[in-house]
C-alpha cells in the first residue's frame, strides 16, 4: 500500500453504494484531497499509513462493527448517517466517532470542512446534530458511573454549550492550559476519544 504522501488529506471511503462512492471520491479528489481506497464494506482495519480519516456508512448497524475494527487506530472517523432521525446519530457519538455527516444534506465544502477538522484530532459534529443527540441522551438518563469531581462538570456544562478551550477558560476563569488538562483528564476517565463522545455521555449519565 502507496504511503501517505506527507502534509496531504488522505481519505478512505466505505459505502454499499457504488455510485455514492464514485461522488465523494469525485469531491474529494476536485478539492484536491487523495482518496486511498474505498470498499462496499469493510473487512479489516484502515491504517494511519494508509488514509488520515475513514468515512464510512453508520446506518443499517453497521457502526459497531467499523468501530470494533478501528479501535486503537490513529485514523479519524467519520460516520455518514441516513437523517437526524437515525438511531445511528446517537450511537455514533456515543462510540466516539469524530464527525458525522447528513447523507440526505452532504455538500462539498461541509464535507471537506469536516474531514479536514478530524484528521487534525478535533470533532466535526454540526450545532443543529449536537443538540438532537444532547436531547436524545437527556431522554435515556442512567446512573452516573464516573468519578467527576465538581471542576470537572463545569467544564462539562461548557462543552455542552459548544464552548471551546479558549471561551471556557475565560467563563471559569482558568488558563488555557488547565482547561486542556481538565479536557484531557475528563476523557481518560470517561474513556472517551472526543468531546463530544464526553458530552453525550455525561448527559446519558446525569453529569450535567
Amino acid at each position: 500500500m502507496t504511503p501517505t504522501p506527507q502534509g496531504r488529506l488522505s481519505v478512505w471511503i466505505e459505502d454499499p453504494n457504488p455510485i455514492y462512492r464514485r461522488g465523494l471520491t469525485a469531491s474529494l479528489e476536485a478539492e484536491g484531497i487523495r482518496v486511498a481506497g474505498e470498499t462496499d464494506r469493510l473487512t479489516r482495519r484502515i491504517e494511519a499509513e494508509e488514509a488520515s480519516v475513514l468515512v464510512f456508512d453508520a446506518s443499517g448497524g453497521h457502526l459497531g462493527e467499523v468501530v470494533h475494527l478501528q479501535r486503537g487506530s490513529e485514523v479519524g472517523l467519520v460516520a455518514l448517517v441516513r437523517d437526524q432521525h437515525d438511531p445511528a446519530l446517537v450511537d455514533a457519538i456515543e462510540a466516539g466517532v469524530s464527525g458525522i455527516l447528513l447523507r440526505d444534506e452532504l455538500a462539498p465544502a461541509p464535507l471537506t470542512a469536516a474531514l479536514r477538522t478530524v484528521a487534525t484530532g478535533q470533532s466535526a459534529v454540526p450545532a443543529r446534530l449536537l443538540a438532537k443527540i444532547l436531547e436524545s441522551a437527556a431522554r435515556g438518563r442512567r446512573h452516573a458511573a464516573f468519578d467527576i469531581g465538581p471542576r470537572e462538570v463545569s467544564v462539562l456544562r461548557e462543552l455542552a454549550d459548544g464552548c471551546d478551550t479558549n471561551e471556557i477558560a475565560g467563563s471559569l476563569a482558568y488558563s488555557e492550559r488547565m482547561v486542556k488538562r481538565i479536557v484531557h483528564d475528563l476523557l481518560v476517565k470517561m474513556n472517551c476519544r472526543n468531546r463530544a463522545q464526553a458530552v453525550a455521555l455525561a448527559v446519558r449519565h446525569g453529569l450535567i
